[in-house]
């Protein structure tokens, strides 16, 4: 049986990002993929925001990562040139009623260390953005939007320098504890046994770590599966910048955001669905985005929106519940030396992945 040092699995932006973490920590890496190209699920079907941190509890995994995510990300971007752009937000009221929770918006950002903020008038953003229509609003100008694909060719080009592998094709059945490492058993029949192994299989990690031999069964959630569709706007944006609506329960709403080619796209919305290869854009949804958009943008024609892609958040919380922190487990969580199993990385994922590749690789040392 063949040993590495150390296995992770799954090769999304974060999978990329712990790997990279991992192998500047001097450590052997080899990536385990099932698809046939990195980044191929959640990584490459978001809105490509590089969060500021701002709606996250105080404390929680999701509020300190994304904000060291954020800086460690703009930096990276920098060095590497990957495109990226720091073009704001504006997070805006469209009802009276909707203008104190901007202030409470204001005090929970500035507990996660955002402190750059601006509370503006109907006329201030208007000014900004002269097609928005709102009441007020909060202009957070550390958002910006990035390149996906280019920052995880980037981190795989790191890895590989550093003397790692990205191993495409190759999904893993089953994992088992012995004392003499952790066996990974590929379903071409293949074993290998390391000292560490990372289990960052995004929507797979739940069901991975219930094949996972003598891992105890009360440290593996649930998986949830949120379907979030996207539309995309015919001709040129009105707006230079992301337009978010106030945050819903299981999402932040029907949001606007543009790519670096400066196209136009609205969602995700929500939609609870059995499994993550759900993927089908039902032009009927995009009725209801119409209604949700003209809120912030009256004049948004009709027949304006195409369908675009759609995108599954890997969750742990169901739809009646609150939204779950990230969870990352590590050995002194599960009592299994050098196991890590990361489940529920969804926004804000991708800003957070330097992050999380740091954290990860602390708990492994």
């Amino acid at each position: 049986m063949e040993r590495i040092d150390t296995l992770v699995i799954g090769a999304g932006v974060v999978g990329l990002a712990i790997a990279r973490a991992l192998a500047r920590d001097a450590r052997e890496v080899m990536v385990l993929e099932a698809a046939s190209a990195i980044g191929t699920a959640t990584s490459s079907r978001n809105s490509e925001v590089i969060h500021a941190g701002i709606y996250y509890p105080a404390g929680s995994l999701k509020a300190r990562l994304c904000v060291e995510g954020k800086t460690l990300l703009y930096r990276y971007c920098e060095e590497h040139g990957i495109a990226h752009r720091r073009c704001g937000k504006l997070l805006v009221a469209t009802s009276q009623p909707e203008l104190a929770q901007l202030d409470a918006i204001i005090a929970r950002a500035a507990a996660n260390g955002v402190r750059d903020l601006v509370r503006l008038g109907a006329a201030e953003a208007q000014a900004m953005e002269p097609a928005l229509r709102c009441v007020g609003a909060l202009h957070s100008p550390s958002t910006g939007i990035i390149d996906s694909h280019a920052l995880m060719l980037a981190l795989q080009g790191d890895v590989e320098h550093a003397g790692g592998l990205v191993a495409l094709r190759t999904p893993v059945a089953a994992l088992e504890i012995t004392a003499d490492g952790i066996i990974v058993r590929t379903e071409d029949g293949t074993e290998l046994i390391a000292q560490r192994v990372v289990n960052a299989a995004g929507h797979g990690a739940p069901g991975l770590a219930a094949r996972t031999r003598g891992l105890d069964a009360a440290r593996v959630p649930r998986a949830f599966f949120a379907k979030g569709s996207y539309f995309t706007l015919a001709g040129r944006s009105p707006f230079s910048r992301l337009i978010y609506p106030l945050p819903q329960h299981a999402g932040l709403g029907v949001h606007l955001t543009i790519d670096l080619g400066g196209q136009a796209k609205f969602g995700p919305d929500v939609q609870w669905v059995a499994t993550a290869e759900d993927l089908l854009v039902d032009a009927r949804r995009g009725d209801a985005f119409y209604a949700e958009v003209r809120n912030y943008w009256p004049a948004l024609p009709d027949g304006a929106l195409q369908p675009g892609y759609a995108g599954i958040r890997p969750k742990i919380s169901g739809p009646d519940e609150a939204a779950a922190d990230f969870l990352i487990d590590g050995p002194a969580a599960h009592g299994v030396r050098g196991l890590v199993n990361l489940f529920g990385i969804e926004s804000p994922g991708l800003t957070s992945a330097l992050a999380i590749g740091a954290h990860v690789a602390a708990l492994l040392r």
